[in-house]
C-alpha cells in the first residue's frame, strides 16, 4: 500500500506542476498512467481508493482552485480565465464554478468570500503513515533563535481542547461536521490577505495557515507546564473586516514580545525526527538569564504559533514576558 500511496502522490505532484504550467496537453489520465506504468482502469482504482475521489473530479476541483485566485486576484478577463486552465468557454468555467462555489465567477470578483478550496493531497506523508526517519542525515543550517515584536494582528481559527499535536488534532477534528482538515484548510486558503501567505497561485494549505497554541485554562495541562488550547488557522491584518465562517474564531492578538526559534529548510523525510529534537532542547534549555524576558504561560489568550514547511522552515514563535511584570 506504501508504494501505491507513493505512486499517487507523483501523480498528484504531476497535476499541480502541470496546472501551474498551463499545460493541459498532459493532464490526462492516459498520459500520467503510461508515465507511471499502469493501465488506466488500475489507475483509476487506485486513484479513487487512495484519494476518495476520482481522477476526473479532484483535477476538476484541482483547476478550479488555482482558477478562483486568479478570479479573486487578477484582472485578467473571465474567458481568459476559462481556457488558461482547460475548461472549453466561459460558460463552461461559470457553470462549474457556480456549481462548486455557490457563486459565478464574475461575483465572485466583485465580493470575494470564504469558499472551500481543494488543497492539494498528500497521500504519501511520512508523518501521517507514521514511517518516521529513513536516514539520520544532520542539517548543516543553523537554528536561529531571536526576540521579536509582533503588531497587533487577528487569528482566524478552529481549536480543539482535547488534542495533542497535530496529526490527533486533525484525527479529532475530521470527526467533526464541518471541520474536517480537507474543509477546514480549503476555507482557509480562499481568505485573501493572509500575513503569512506567499502569494502566488499555489493553493494548499501551506498558503499562510499555521498551528498555534493558545494559553487556556480550560485547556489541557501540556509537556511544557501550562494549559493550551491547540489551534489551526490563519494571521490576519488587524484591520480586517472579512467574513467569517460560522465554524471559525476571529480573536484579535495585541501587540506583543515573543522569542522566536526557527530552522532553515530541512529534507523531511531524513531530518524530521532530529530538527524537531534539536528545536526542542533548544527551547528546554534557552538561558533568559541576560535578558528581561522569561516564558509568558501566564497570561490567558497568549498564543504561541508553530510554522511547519519542510520547503522553507520549522519554526516556534512563543509569547515571553518581562521578569519584572506581574
Amino acid at each position: 500500500m506504501f508504494e501505491w500511496q507513493r505512486q499517487i502522490q507523483q501523480v498528484v505532484d504531476e497535476i499541480d506542476e502541470e496546472i501551474k504550467k498551463q499545460s493541459n496537453e498532459d493532464l490526462t489520465l492516459a498520459n500520467l498512467s503510461k508515465r507511471s506504468g499502469y493501465s488506466e482502469f488500475y489507475m483509476t482504482r487506485k486513484f479513487k481508493a487512495i484519494s476518495g475521489m476520482s481522477f476526473r473530479d479532484y483535477l476538476r476541483y484541482r483547476k478550479l482552485a488555482f482558477a478562483l485566485k486568479e478570479v479573486r486576484d487578477s484582472e485578467k478577463s473571465m474567458l481568459e480565465i476559462a481556457l488558461n486552465y482547460g475548461f472549453s468557454s466561459h460558460e463552461a468555467f461559470t457553470r462549474s464554478f457556480k456549481h462548486t462555489y455557490g457563486v459565478s465567477p464574475s461575483d465572485y470578483r466583485k465580493r470575494p468570500k470564504p469558499v472551500v478550496l481543494r488543497t492539494k493531497i498528500n497521500p504519501f506523508d511520512r508523518y501521517f503513515l507514521g514511517l518516521g526517519e529513513i536516514g539520520m542525515m544532520k542539517t548543516t543550517e543553523d537554528l536561529k533563535i531571536y526576540f521579536v515584536t509582533i503588531p497587533a494582528h487577528k487569528f482566524l481559527y478552529i481549536k480543539n481542547y482535547e488534542s495533542n499535536g497535530y496529526w490527533d488534532f486533525w484525527q479529532k477534528q475530521n470527526l467533526i461536521s464541518g471541520q474536517d482538515q480537507a474543509t477546514i484548510c480549503g476555507l482557509l486558503d480562499s481568505i485573501k490577505g493572509k500575513l503569512d501567505d506567499d502569494g502566488g497561485s499555489e493553493t494548499n494549505s501551506g498558503s499562510g495557515q499555521v498551528m498555534a497554541y493558545m494559553n487556556d485554562p480550560k485547556g489541557r495541562l501540556c509537556d511544557w507546564g501550562f494549559p493550551r488550547t491547540e489551534c489551526y488557522g490563519v494571521r490576519l491584518p488587524a484591520d480586517y473586516h472579512g467574513e467569517v465562517p460560522p465554524q471559525m474564531i476571529l480573536t484579535e492578538i495585541p501587540e506583543g514580545e515573543y522569542l522566536v526559534f526557527e530552522h532553515g529548510p530541512f529534507n523531511y523525510e531524513q531530518e524530521n525526527r532530529s530538527i524537531e529534537e534539536q528545536v526542542e532542547k533548544a527551547m528546554a534549555e534557552f538561558d533568559f538569564s541576560e535578558t528581561e524576558y522569561c516564558y509568558d504561560t501566564t497570561t490567558p489568550g497568549r498564543i504561541l504559533y508553530f510554522y511547519f514547511n519542510p520547503e522553507q522552515t520549522w519554526k516556534y514563535i512563543r509569547p515571553v514576558r518581562k521578569v519584572l511584570e506581574s
